[in-house]
């Protein structure tokens, strides 16, 4: 094995001032510019640190002792949050943690070379206990069946009962089902050996509605206990109204399986947006922050300017938020999104709310783009809302190709958004006015942002 030439070496103890913050807001120290990743460690502090792992590159390093603390030290910290990654910012004061993330934005478009003003981050009145959804292994840890969350780097079940950034109704229904499922003295999945019944309890519950379901991912397709496991949670959780099986007996750490048995209740919930009633699946995408999705949305659609008489294209449609929440605002609006049961969730959302300028095809969005600008559509208007991959050359080509007046670009991660933004502009569009970064997930690492692209 090579020798790493590296100033540091493995167990070494050494002191030093933590400098800044990784986009995994670990704290970052160097020595001799070459940098220690520490856990736990906030900038403006100077940290006695044991260097635990050594590379060519970076190493990483645990704070042994702490000689100067930092003001935008958050000290109402939970630890489990913060040693399973759950919420890998909550050391930081909530203000330190909006302005972590205007920087980490406009480091980036920096490096791209792209110029914009990038605005304050547009935070919460109350950053924690947010989510709506939540999925839980489920584990046997000293002989018993565990709900919890993996330690960082690792598949170590760490048990927890308060998920800091949960609702608090979901923290409490996971316990209940948990120990349901003790009492019954069903089996933990065990991914080594992959055998057990039990991976993972997943609950959603409405935010607006506070209709909640209930999802319990097995291995096989039989649920030894159902039915009592079904009384017990109708009894003890009065807002439950959907229990599902989801199926994965895959060797694999994707969580949810293709296959949903509705073991009770209605096969969804519902929950209102923007005054829109939306049905929500066990496997539907659905925003796990309703509060900051509205500021995010309303922010979406303001931009875009609409005045009624444009014809609005939406892809990444998903079951229709966006689509639904801009068709009042605009002459016609058609989505695209690659999930069957999505395309069909939107298609039946759309119906609820009696909105008729809307359609939604089945597709991916790159290629339906290119479709599109074959045939010479021609839309006003065209939203982006990608996964964290951003979009293809291909989408940009396309889209750009149909000479829309704007595009809207709503990102969950401002590392692809400023390699695409640097593709638009090479399109002959330019950013218009600052970039805004919305805090969807407070206590995490991760940025919403809504960016405005017009023709140059």
């Amino acid at each position: 094995m090579a020798k790493i030439n590296a100033p540091v070496y493995k167990n070494q103890e050494l002191e030093g001032e933590v400098i800044d913050l990784t986009y995994q807001g670990m704290g970052v120290v160097k020595v001799n510019d070459y940098p220690i990743f520490v856990v736990d460690a906030v900038p403006g502090e100077i940290v006695q640190l044991g260097v635990t792992k050594v590379q060519k590159n970076f190493a990483f390093g645990r704070v042994i002792k702490r000689i100067r603390e930092s003001d935008e030290r958050n000290h109402e910290v939970n630890q489990a949050a913060l040693t399973t990654g759950i919420a890998p910012l909550a050391n930081l004061t909530y203000a330190a943690q909006l302005k972590f993330k205007q920087k980490q934005i406009q480091e980036l478009f920096k490096k791209v070379h792209v110029q914009a003003e990038i605005n304050p981050t547009i935070g919460m009145d109350n950053p924690v206990g947010y989510r709506n959804k939540a999925q839980v292994p489920v584990r046997k840890v000293r002989g018993q069946l565990t709900t919890g969350f993996y330690r960082r780097n690792s598949h170590q079940l760490v048990p927890i009962e308060d998920y800091y950034i949960q609702d608090p109704a979901i923290d409490k229904a996971i316990i209940i089902v948990r120990d349901l499922m003790r009492h019954y003295q069903l089996d933990a999945y065990d991914e080594e050996a992959h055998t057990g019944d039990i991976r993972t309890i997943m609950v959603r519950r409405g935010y607006y509605s506070h209709e909640m379901m209930v999802v319990i991912v097995t291995r096989r397709n039989k649920l030894p206990v159902a039915e009592m496991l079904v009384e017990g949670i109708k009894k003890a959780l009065p807002e439950v109204t959907s229990i599902i099986q989801n199926v994965n007996s895959d060797k694999t750490n994707v969580i949810m399986g293709s296959k949903n048995k509705t073991l009770w209740g209605a096969d969804y919930i519902t929950d209102t947006l923007w005054g829109k009633t939306f049905e929500i699946g066990p496997m539907s995408f659905y925003q796990v922050n309703p509060q900051t999705t509205e500021s995010l949305y309303s922010l979406a659609v303001e931009k875009a300017g609409l005045t009624g008489q444009e014809l609005v294209l939406d892809a990444y449609s998903g079951i229709g938020t966006i689509s639904l929440s801009v068709a009042a605002q605009a002459r016609q609006v058609i989505g695209v999104e690659i999930v069957p049961g999505a395309v069909e969730d939107a298609k039946r959302n759309a119906k609820i709310n009696g909105i008729e300028n809307v359609e939604f095809e089945l597709g991916k969005a790159e290629e339906k783009m290119v479709e599109w600008q074959a045939v010479e559509l021609q839309p006003d208007v065209i939203f982006v809302d990608p996964p964290r991959k951003g979009l293809t050359p291909e989408l940009i080509d396309a889209a750009t190709g149909m000479q829309p007046n704007k595009i809207v670009y709503i990102s969950c991660n401002p590392a692809t958004l400023a390699r695409d933004a640097e593709h638009l502009l090479e399109n002959g569009y330019q950013i218009d006015g600052p970039v805004q970064p919305i805090d969807q997930f407070p206590q995490t690492t991760h940025i919403e942002t809504v960016t405005v692209f017009i023709k140059a």
